[in-house]
């Protein structure tokens, strides 16, 4: 049997989180809008500005629940957490493996992999729902080149050119992700590439705003097996920079993240209404925008499928913590390889 616990999102401005003997209470305005038991929760992911009483975050502390903070924009910010899980032979393992160029190498080229076999799945899967010819056309065309990408991927003598081939996948696949949206939505969703830092339409402050959800998720998994989630082997270490959780992240972005912003579009759930603009240029998703796919990920979440590898079913949400216990074993020795998710 497995067990999803939930993670409890707050976005209400202002709002103000207490312990109450063993349950968790959410106040706004003096008026306690939420009461839930503590064991029922695994994670808190608090929207600035949320407060936290001391006692609260004492008792997330001590129990190992993490509490992750995110700006406005679903940037990361802070995380809360308690004693190191996880043995010290495990972390140890990690740190031969980051120094090691050859097993490095492999994890960086399954994180690749991964994402490339995934996001081409998507396109493939566009290409047949969509009732244009031409748009057909390049959607199976854009599929075709990330394919070839793919197969490239053993050729790669290091870690930049891995890259380089993942960025060349990422132009081509951003470059016909309008094409997922319907016609008439278009104009209310435009899309002529990803930026961020900040988002400046739409489609990214929504494809940010879920990377960020699905990268919370990535680091606890890690954290939970006890990895170091920022020693990554694809991504570059850098002082704060979860690297790889970052990397884990990879193979999740189409499935997850790309595949529910679509749907949230295209079935009506987000408007043009649920985005605000700022005077610099920023588009940011706003508190019902956010309530609203917030909503949408914690149901897709609670959703089976069957894992590919493992042949067994698991919750959508359990994903990132069945991957991050097979790089674990594939870390200790006991598999030979890690394979990344690949989503059907």
């Amino acid at each position: 049997m497995t067990v999803l616990l939930n993670t409890l999102y707050v976005t209400t401005p202002e709002a103000y989180l207490r312990l109450e003997g063993e349950t968790l209470c959410v106040m706004v305005d003096d008026a306690k809008r939420l009461q839930v038991p503590l064991h029922h929760l695994g994670a808190l992911v608090l929207s600035d500005p949320v407060m936290v009483s001391p006692a609260l975050l004492g008792r997330c502390a001590a129990d190992g629940r993490s509490i992750v903070w995110l700006s406005r924009t679903g940037r990361f910010q802070a995380r809360l957490e308690g004693p190191v899980s996880g043995n010290i032979l495990l972390r140890q393992a990690q740190h031969r493996a980051a120094d090691d160029a050859a097993a490095s190498l492999r994890l960086a080229r399954a994180a690749v992999a991964g994402k490339l076999r995934n996001s081409r799945q998507s396109l493939l899967r566009g290409a047949r729902e969509t009732t244009a010819p031409d748009e057909r056309e390049a959607l199976a065309q854009a599929a075709r080149h990330l394919g070839a990408q793919l197969r490239k991927l053993p050729q790669a003598a290091d870690a930049d050119s891995l890259r380089g081939y993942e960025g060349d996948a990422a132009s081509v696949y951003f470059g016909v992700l309008p094409l997922l949206i319907k016609p008439g939505l278009r104009g209310d969703f435009p899309f002529n590439g990803r930026n961020r830092r900040p988002p400046r339409d739409r489609v990214n402050a929504l494809l940010s705003f879920l990377y960020a959800l699905v990268l919370a998720d990535c680091r606890a998994a890690l954290e939970t097996v006890g990895l170091d989630s920022q020693l990554g082997f694809l991504h570059t270490v850098r002082p704060g920079r979860p690297a790889l959780a970052l990397d884990l992240l990879e193979e999740f972005r189409a499935p997850l993240a790309d595949r529910l912003a679509v749907t949230l579009i295209n079935r009506g759930q987000l408007r043009a209404g649920d985005f605000e603009a700022s005077e610099g240029g920023a588009v940011l998703l706003n508190d019902a925008g956010r309530k609203t796919v917030i909503t949408a990920y914690q149901t897709r979440k609670q959703d089976t499928l069957r894992h590919p590898l493992l042949d067994t079913e698991a919750p959508i949400g359990l994903l990132a913590q069945v991957q991050a216990r097979l790089m674990a074993r594939h870390l200790r020795g006991d598999l030979p390889d890690y394979l990344p998710y690949l989503h059907r």
